[in-house]
């Protein structure tokens, strides 16, 4: 499927050495009219200038550059908003570290023909991770499981990090009233798909454990994430009050 403008929109926060082996990959992948938007929390690992010392070769990147870092979460609103202000038709998300594969971008961007929100799912069938520890994948399963029994939503990995949205459904979910950080921004905004009746597609992906870096999971994401899906589940019965 050829969308006018899309985008990817990578947050960062001392990734300068992934991004080096990133960026030239994902503008290989020729699709058209590719525009990367790199949204950086003022990395001291000089990611700004390095991505500035870029744009000759490549025209079609830029870069947001935000004062402090302030979370996963707020760096995604802030890219989603960005790029939709620059006329973006499909929007990719997806980590700077290789833990997302570059070759399955076009396959996201695909699953949109028909849909609104396609997700690389680890956790539907064809799916899976690669090189993670036991307690990784515990976690991250324990924790679909249970934010899917809390929400309800019909979603194998609602924690996923690697998907591709059409603006419509971005703009309808009102994401810039969402404060949730991590797995939590994660679950919260494919949530708000869910309930607004947008499509939704699982595309299987294999998640590989990054390459370079440290991995910024911690134990404030989790907790965010574990009160959040409850967060959510009375919302959801606010609403269905509501509609009665």
């Amino acid at each position: 499927m050829t969308f006018e403008k899309p985008y990817i929109v990578l947050p960062t926060y001392n990734e300068r050495e992934n991004l080096e082996r990133l960026i030239p990959t994902l503008f290989s992948l020729r699709i058209p009219n590719l525009q990367v938007l790199v949204v950086d929390d003022s990395s001291p690992d000089g990611t700004k200038q390095f991505v500035i010392n870029l744009q000759p070769r490549y025209p079609a990147l830029s870069i947001l550059n935000r004062p402090k870092k302030e979370g996963l979460g707020r760096a995604y609103v802030a890219g989603f908003k960005e790029v939709l202000g620059q006329g973006a038709d499909c929007i990719v998300q997806m980590d700077s570290d290789f833990s997302h594969d570059p070759q399955d971008v076009p396959r996201l961007i695909e699953g949109l023909k028909d849909t609104d929100l396609a997700i690389g799912s680890r956790y539907t069938k064809g799916g899976g991770t690669k090189n993670w520890p036991f307690h990784r994948i515990a976690l991250s399963k324990w924790g679909n499981i249970y934010a899917r029994f809390v929400t309800g939503a019909p979603i194998a990995d609602l924690t996923a990090g690697f998907k591709a949205w059409k603006s419509r459904c971005l703009k309808a979910i009102q994401l810039e009233t969402v404060n949730a950080n991590g797995y939590g921004f994660q679950i919260e905004a494919t949530f708000r798909t869910w309930k607004s009746a947008f499509r939704i597609k699982e595309v299987p992906i294999m998640f590989t454990e990054r390459r370079i870096g440290q991995s910024k999971m911690n134990r404030k994401i989790i907790a965010e994430a574990l009160w959040l899906v409850w967060k959510l589940r009375f919302l959801l019965l606010f609403l269905t009050l509501h509609i009665i």
